[in-house]
């Protein structure tokens, strides 16, 4: 089966690139990838795949039935949407042609890669006894996230999955190369907002003031305190501010500073405990110091778990399909996915697809207007996640 998957792999190469350079070159935001979605119900129209749309207006649910496909159910995931960021002056057939819209993070490259997986296994349906399932996802990039609001509206209502899978690329692993993390593997993400509302002026009259750049500035030193000194060092934590506007002027201080960051950790409890610490000190400092602050902060996704057995089932499929040498293990990432609201619900793995060329530096980073892959990667993403699923219903 693994020689038959990797010949329908290579055959299907081909036209699994012209998928990914069609998506590449229209890339949609996050909740408005109609055209996306309209594309991907094309083509499994096309193949004969059953399926059901309108999750989340874009959302897509299809399914490959085997023998029987009252038995064993499995579910595999994409993303759809891209970022807004304006591509690169590189010099490729299928740059964005939406301006400042773009698909930085390689959901072009794993929409693509299931749709080529959906075909093998429609392909090798009689080899398998019950359902998988296909989940096309909108809205990875933005809050609440699609993946939470697919399952609020019921994506499994019909067909409960026993375990899902996602795959995400890597551009640090040459085409060819997948990584695999058991348990812990990515943090929570959450949103802070502060409004520090001081008294501004003239530069030269500071006593007249209440400051609140420099009230804003001090608030920024003393939370970073917060995970110095109130988290365990064993649990991971980040917090980080990017986002620092004080409108003044040279010899202006403005009435108030907007600041935003975010918080990000593995722990629940801590989790929780922090965001209070935080708004407790972001409200007694302002406070001490003559002004006054709102603090707003938004939670974002909860940390990714990938289950072991069905993490350990599928880095021993991979294994077999790109042998052992190909096969990494990954270090825990501070970076944050909605696939973790899977995570959260069903035994579930997300790994990762290299998809850089071999002795190579990468293309560029996630979320870079540089960023693009070997697409020989594609050959490995389609037939890799088409094994271990087929591997995963026996």
């Amino acid at each position: 089966m693994k020689d038959r998957i990797q010949a329908l792999a290579a055959s299907l190469h081909p036209e699994i690139v012209s998928v990914r350079r069609h998506l590449h070159a229209h890339p949609e935001l996050s909740f408005e990838e109609y055209k996306t979605s309209e594309y991907i119900c094309n083509k499994l129209t096309e193949w004969q795949i059953p399926f059901s749309s309108g999750y989340v207006k874009t959302g897509i649910l299809g399914r490959i039935e085997g023998r029987k496909p009252s038995k064993r159910i499995i579910a595999l995931r994409a993303d759809m949407d891209a970022l807004p960021i304006h591509e690169s002056e590189h010099n490729c057939e299928y740059k964005s042609q939406n301006p400042g819209v773009m698909h930085a993070c390689g959901h072009d490259v794993h929409s693509s890669s299931l749709l080529g997986a959906a075909k093998i296994l429609q392909n090798i349906r009689d080899e398998f006894e019950g359902t998988i399932l296909l989940v096309f996802q909108p809205g990875e990039e933005k809050l609440p996230g699609g993946a939470k609001l697919m399952m609020d509206e019921g994506v499994f209502a019909e067909y409960k999955p026993e375990l899902i899978i996602g795959q995400h690329v890597m551009p640090q692993y040459e085409a060819g190369q997948a990584g695999f993390r058991p348990g812990m593997y990515m943090a929570s993400t959450d949103e802070i907002y502060i409004t520090v509302k001081g008294t501004g002026g003239h530069g030269a009259l500071p006593h007249l003031l209440a400051d609140p750049v420099l009230i804003a500035s001090h608030l920024i030193v003393a939370l970073q305190q917060i995970v110095s000194r109130n988290s365990a060092p064993e649990i991971p934590s980040v917090l980080s501010f990017g986002k620092f506007i004080a409108n003044g002027a040279t010899n202006v201080i403005p009435n108030e500073v907007q600041i935003e960051g975010t918080f990000r950790t593995m722990h629940e409890t801590w989790r929780a405990e922090a965001h209070q610490r935080m708004t407790l000190l972001a409200k007694s400092l302002c406070q001490s110091m003559g002004a006054d602050c709102e603090i707003e902060i938004r939670n974002g996704y909860p940390f990714l778990v990938n289950d072991p057995e069905t993490t350990a089932n599928a880095r021993q499929s991979a294994a077999e399909y790109l042998g052992s040498e190909s096969i990494i293990d990954m270090d825990l990432r501070m970076t944050g996915e909605d696939f973790a609201y899977f995570t959260q619900a069903y035994p579930a793995t997300f790994y990762r697809l290299g998809v850089k060329r071999p002795g190579q530096a990468p293309f560029g980073g996630l979320h870079t207007p540089d960023f693009d892959i070997d697409e020989d990667a594609l050959r490995h993403g389609m037939g890799l996640m088409a094994y271990i699923a087929w591997k995963a219903m026996q």
